[in-house]
């Protein structure tokens, strides 16, 4: 069974910085697209970073510049770190692979004061 553990979200003040972390099953880790997505409260989600096998990382418009994935394939985590963070990013973000497997974690809240 495939998990996905994230963590790190919380609150802070819109233009600081947090840090995910995602702890994913090693089966799948080394040979998957790895991404995070996030979702607003009524909203599907949908995917802001991405990462595949070689490393080689894509970003949605609305976080490029700001947001860094990176794969630490010895740990199994993913991570995103996430810079400059405005009101407009406040979500719960996910992690997941590109197609997304039905079994999803349980989310980490992050939410962006002004």
């Amino acid at each position: 069974q495939v998990q996905f553990v994230e963590s790190g979200g919380g609150l802070v003040e819109s233009g600081g910085s947090l840090r995910l972390s995602c702890e994913i099953t090693e089966s799948i880790f080394s040979t998957s697209v790895l991404a995070w997505y996030r979702q607003f409260p009524g909203k599907p989600r949908g995917w802001v970073a991405r990462s595949n096998p070689a490393e080689k990382t894509d970003y949605a418009d609305s976080v490029k510049g700001r947001f860094t994935i990176s794969r630490d394939n010895a740990r199994n985590i993913l991570y995103l770190q996430m810079d400059n963070l405005q009101t407009a990013d406040t979500a719960t973000y996910y992690c997941n692979t590109i197609p997304s497997r039905m079994d999803w974690g349980q989310g980490t809240q992050v939410t962006v004061s002004p």
